[in-house]
């Protein structure tokens, strides 16, 4: 099982089974405008990370952007498989 396997499954828990110490949680409770806040930020730290800072801040960076992202698209009951069939579809 793939890292994204591993935190898809994560998160699809933390829906199922939601409890008060989950960061996860708070995100999922706080609703989409709060998540797309955080997809909002993380976007322009990593394109801060990008243009100024090192390989390590942007790989930092793009795993906290990759985070969000997952958790606002299995809020809305989608997942990395439509992202990459999507990206499939354009690829032909």
């Amino acid at each position: 099982m793939s890292i994204l396997d591993q935190l898809e499954a994560t998160i699809d828990d933390r829906i199922q089974h939601p409890n008060d110490t989950s960061y996860t949680c708070k995100l999922l409770a706080a609703g989409r405008p709060e998540m797309l806040k955080k997809v909002g930020e993380e976007a322009s730290e990593v394109l801060v990370a990008g243009a100024l800072e090192g390989k390590e801040r942007l790989i930092y960076e793009s795993a906290d952007l990759v985070y969000h992202l997952l958790v606002l698209l299995h809020s809305q009951e989608l997942g990395w498989a439509d992202i990459e069939a999507e990206l499939a579809r354009r690829f032909k």
